[in-house]
């Protein structure tokens, strides 16, 4: 159902790429809100305390999928951008390399989390993710996504966590 709400741009950010574009999906409230229905159907049976979302589309889904589900929200944000002691998690990407920050306390004693992102392709910004998760004391219990890239190996980075994909291309 989701999928007619996903327009490819071919060329974007740059020639031979097509850009999988989530703005109509956002733009329609019954696409949306389904789209919110799905994930937490897929979440239900990991009985998480918390849903994580990656800057920036990570946020839209992840903080709606809280809401939704009566949970709290963990923001992962660039580096900087967070205002308490952040713990950070660097990673390779294939035109060079990122980092990620989270606040130390955001996910601590096991507590168990959805990490949710719009989109999985190399899987190199969710495994740094799930990674940072980990290292402040939290439990990855799945990864959630709106659209997988099923042609690129981002299944292949995250070993031993279930993931789920609304729409896979």
């Amino acid at each position: 159902m989701i999928e007619r709400f996903i327009r490819d741009v071919p060329d974007f950010p740059k020639r031979g790429i097509v850009f999988k574009d989530i703005t109509p999906l956002l733009q329609d409230p019954a696409g949306l809100a389904r789209s919110i229905e799905l994930l937490a159907q897929e979440a239900a049976p990991y009985e998480a305390d918390l849903v994580c979302g990656i800057e920036s589309r990570g946020f839209i889904f992840g903080s709606a999928l809280a809401a939704h589900m009566g949970k709290g929200f963990i923001p992962i944000r660039k580096p900087g951008k967070l205002p308490w002691k952040t713990a950070s998690e660097s990673y390779e990407l294939e035109y060079g390399s990122d980092t990620i920050e989270i606040h130390v306390d955001a996910a601590r004693n096991g507590a168990r989390v959805l990490m949710v992102d719009d989109l999985l392709a190399t899987g190199g910004t969710m495994s740094a993710a799930v990674n940072l998760v980990r290292k402040i004391g939290g439990k990855p219990v799945a990864c959630l996504f709106v659209i997988e890239l099923g042609f690129l190996p981002g299944r292949e980075r995250l070993p031993g966590i279930p993931i789920h994909s609304l729409v896979r291309c």
